[in-house]
């Protein structure tokens, strides 16, 4: 409710049982320390960047490196001014407040009108106290326009400080600003070279806030991730712990949240898995609990297992299905251990190649993909550890590669000038063989 229509009662009241002007005063004197701090810390940043620009060390980096810490001590003086500004505006509601305080009726100066107005309605024979109840009633009246006369000017003290105040600049508005460190970027404040975004640190990253390199998205550590939030290295989808993981849009709004290596679905957790929810390696299916399972909500391993769903078990040998070589192997003509895909060699494959029947899917550990050969890879005919991606050699690649036929004639420097590529077999030489015959 608006103090315009409160009595004196509860507008004196409240000015005078709250804390006071104490907490302001703390906190005008807080803005002051900041302001002297971040003050000293501008001068000490402008200092040290300038002697160094300016002596021991010279040059087109010694240039960049000033140009870039130039935004931070503007940012650092400009706060600075700021937090000054804000505790003179503190002092200035204190100010208000005091003056607002002590234009207002004392608590006990009400409760005595009232009281005695009681005592004379009480005592108010033939109507001789009429005169005395009116100037008490004339005093209360007094009293109600003079408390809200000190609230209106209290509140139009505290709100012209209050308006006086600027918005600090943010440090997103500062990184915005920043220049980058490196060659063909595009955008902000980032370090390295290629990036397209902002606030990145690596080279060929598109997105912002990525740290490694080649990075599709944002917010990713590691090197060749394709989606968000990821750490590790050539997973696809968001929110990967890991290498090589790729999330399932099918089953997801939001496709990821692998932790481990190799493996292809959401939230599954291990090596070589194939669906969602897995904990374990070369699971196939959903909700499992082991090594090699087919299916869904199974704890054990290969075909010794327990159903979570019906709640039986099995125990029909060291491998289930057709073919099998080794031991936990649930799937068809697997050579290992707990693999639960077909045609796999190796440990915790979970991978099935859907063009040949009789040919092998994957050679490794923990392969979910098919045409694979190494190590927890999660895409088709890669070779190396941790490829999310199609055709890739290496590590953490979660890409697609493109064979050097399919590349155009054309490309173009970071630095914006064509450059002309010519295929081996349209260059025209000239050359002598030992015979001595010239040849063209």
């Amino acid at each position: 409710m608006s103090f315009l229509v409160l009595p004196p009662e509860l507008n004196s009241a409240l000015m005078f049982s709250g804390a006071g002007s104490g907490p302001l005063l703390d906190a005008a004197a807080a803005w002051e320390g900041l302001a002297s701090d971040l003050g000293t810390a501008a001068s000490s940043f402008s200092s040290v960047t300038s002697g160094l620009a300016g002596q021991a060390w010279q040059g087109p980096a010694s240039q960049a490196m000033a140009a870039a810490a130039a935004p931070y001590s503007g940012w650092l003086n400009a706060a600075a001014v700021q937090a000054a500004g804000a505790a003179g505006q503190a002092r200035a509601v204190v100010s208000a407040f005091e003056a607002a305080q002590a234009a207002t009726v004392q608590p006990v100066m009400v409760a005595l009108n009232r009281n005695s107005l009681v005592q004379m309605v009480l005592s108010n024979w033939f109507g001789l106290n009429a005169p005395a109840i009116a100037q008490l009633e004339a005093d209360y009246e007094a009293m109600w326009a003079q408390d809200v006369s000190a609230m209106s000017g209290y509140y139009s003290g505290a709100s012209a400080a209050a308006a006086r105040l600027l918005p600090a600049q943010s440090l997103q508005d500062l990184l915005a600003a920043l220049p980058n460190l490196g060659i063909g970027n595009i955008g902000s404040a980032n370090l390295g070279n290629g990036n397209n975004g902002s606030v990145n640190a690596g080279n060929g990253n598109t997105g912002n806030q990525n740290l490694g390199s080649g990075n599709k998205g944002s917010f990713n550590i590691g090197s060749g991730n394709s989606g968000n939030a990821n750490f590790g290295s050539g997973n696809i989808g968001n929110d990967n712990i890991g290498f090589g993981n790729t999330g399932d849009p099918s089953t997801s709004s939001n496709p990821g949240a692998n932790f481990g290596i190799g493996n292809t679905g959401n939230g599954n957790f291990g090596v070589g898995n194939s669906g969602n929810l897995n904990v374990g390696g070369g699971n196939t299916g959903n909700g499992n609990l082991g090594f090699g399972l087919s299916g869904s909500n199974l704890i054990g391993f290969g075909n010794a297992y327990y159903n979570s769903a019906t709640g039986q078990f099995t125990f029909a040998g060291l491998n289930s299905g057709v073919g099998n070589f080794g031991i936990g192997n649930s799937g068809t003509n697997n050579i290992g251990f707990f693999n639960s895909g077909h045609h796999n060699v190796g440990i915790f494959n979970s991978g099935t190649n859907p063009y040949s029947a009789n040919a092998f899917t994957n050679i490794g550990f923990g392969n979910s993909g098919f045409f694979n050969f190494g190590f927890g890879n999660s895409g088709t005919g890669n070779t190396g550890v941790g490829n999310a991606g199609i055709v890739d050699t290496g590590f953490g690649n979660s890409g697609c590669r493109t064979p050097a036929s399919e590349t155009a004639a054309h490309s173009t420097r970071a630095s914006g000038i064509p450059v002309t590529q010519t295929r081996a077999s349209e260059i025209r030489e000239t050359q002598t063989p030992a015979s001595g015959i010239r040849a063209t």
